[in-house]
């Protein structure tokens, strides 16, 4: 059986044998057929709202978050339509805001890449700066206790419009909504607070959940503090065509685009697995090894106790070289001390929501890692195997469990929820 796994911007294609292979991947839904048109109709005859045009007045100021360079969101076919519905509104009353959340600032050429030339040469553009805190104003306090800070330049806007796309979170259960809020526009105290240890040990903080998952819950609450004017929420297929158009009010489209991409992403397999092959759904999402724990973590949801992992993710960034993650993968020996360590309420360094999920698929499960990573630094991430060739990892896995041991694979990594087909895990994965 050949299978072509998302790696990179090219993919990799790897041979597995046909007896005991299975391959799991979303539905695969073609994209929408004039794919502008139907944006531009979207913006008149949106979800849950008025038209655009009739919520955005000539005088307004205008702010308007985009994804940052690690998300695949079509961003540079979404703003000319909205932009040009908006065109009656003064370009120096407009700034498009680059979500980073506690992710790096996006370069001049990534900046063209993502929002298009026309955007980036006549309008304001800048990053977001969870770390500034001369950039942040205090919004308020949620339910649970998170003080939320924003960017002062959304904040400021008459108007705010979230540019998004929908897929399954690893711990919000799906992205898009208020994510463009909570992280992208928020400080660096939020987002440690929101991230924090118990939050995500809840086990309703995962894949394709929203009723019941705090981390979502929380995200949906900070952000319609801010009374967000409309969204632009798409969701994709594995060629990044665009298969649904969830355009309007934040909650009422974002509901939207998550009853369809549950439908989507959401596939029952009859069984754990003893290997499991994934990716981080190729380019730009496995940009780097802290992305990719979204991967591993897809594929933990249905390997054995003490089954293997194999992940291919290309991490042409390393680890990276910014944020707090690689120094708290040399903190600790093993995934059971970081685990330990994170879920105390105390324990409070940014990035280590990342290094908490992949202590715990790894306290489960062998995790090898072929990637473009020196061997040395893979070892190094908590105990990591690095290896050189999927298939030859597969054969000797198939030694120590067998033959006829079961393998699954999930070519788009968390793109795709697997769930056990048993009543407790059906009813979960409706949710």
């Amino acid at each position: 059986m050949r299978v072509k796994l998302e790696y990179g911007r090219d993919g990799l294609e790897i041979e597995l044998p046909d007896r005991n292979t299975m391959v799991v991947e979303p539905v695969f839904v073609p994209g929408v057929a004039n794919e502008r048109e139907t944006m531009v109709q979207a913006l008149r005859s949106p979800i849950g709202s008025r038209p655009l045009a009739e919520l955005v007045k000539p005088t307004d100021t205008l702010a308007i978050v985009v994804p940052d360079i690690t998300r695949p969101c079509p961003t540079d076919r979404m703003l000319p339509p909205l932009l040009e519905e908006l065109s009656y509104v003064p370009h120096k009353q407009m700034t498009i805001i680059v979500g980073t959340g506690g992710h790096r600032a996006n370069n001049p050429d990534e900046l063209r890449r993502m929002l298009g030339p026309e955007a980036v040469n006549n309008y304001r553009v800048v990053n977001h700066d969870a770390l500034d805190d001369s950039s942040l104003a205090f919004v308020g306090t949620t339910r649970r206790g998170i003080e939320v800070f924003l960017n002062n330049k959304y904040l400021r806007a008459d108007k705010k419009i979230l540019v998004g796309f929908i897929e399954p979170h690893i711990f919000a259960g799906f992205s898009g909504g208020g994510k463009g809020v909570l992280p992208s526009v928020a400080g660096q105290r939020t987002i440690l607070r929101h991230h924090n240890g118990p939050m995500l040990a809840n086990p309703n903080a995962t894949y394709g959940i929203s009723q019941g998952n705090p981390a979502f819950e929380e995200i949906r609450e900070a952000a319609l503090m801010t009374n967000p004017t409309f969204i632009l929420n798409t969701t994709l297929n594995k060629k990044r065509e665009t298969t649904g158009i969830f355009y309007g009010d934040m909650v009422a489209a974002h509901d939207k685009g998550i009853e369809f991409c549950r439908k989507t992403a959401l596939r029952e397999v009859p069984h754990r697995y003893d290997i499991v092959i994934t990716t981080n759904g190729g380019y730009p999402l496995d940009l780097n090894l802290y992305q990719a724990i979204k991967g591993m973590t897809a594929a933990a949801r249905i390997v054995k106790d003490g089954g293997a992992i194999i992940e291919a993710s290309e991490c042409c960034e390393g680890l990276p070289d910014h944020g707090r993650y690689p120094e708290l993968l040399h903190m600790f020996d093993t995934p059971r001390a970081a685990w330990d360590a994170v879920c105390r309420p105390e324990f409070c360094i940014f990035d280590q929501w990342e290094i908490q999920l992949q202590a715990a698929v790894q306290m489960r499960s062998d995790v090898y890692f072929y990637s473009t990573i020196p061997d040395a630094e893979v070892r190094a991430a908590m105990g990591l195997e690095p290896i050189h060739s999927v298939e030859e990892t597969v054969e000797k896995l198939l030694r120590k469990y067998g033959k006829d041991a079961s393998i699954c694979v999930l070519p788009q990594g968390p793109f795709t929820i697997p769930y056990i087909a048993d009543a407790a895990e059906r009813q979960a994965a409706k949710t």
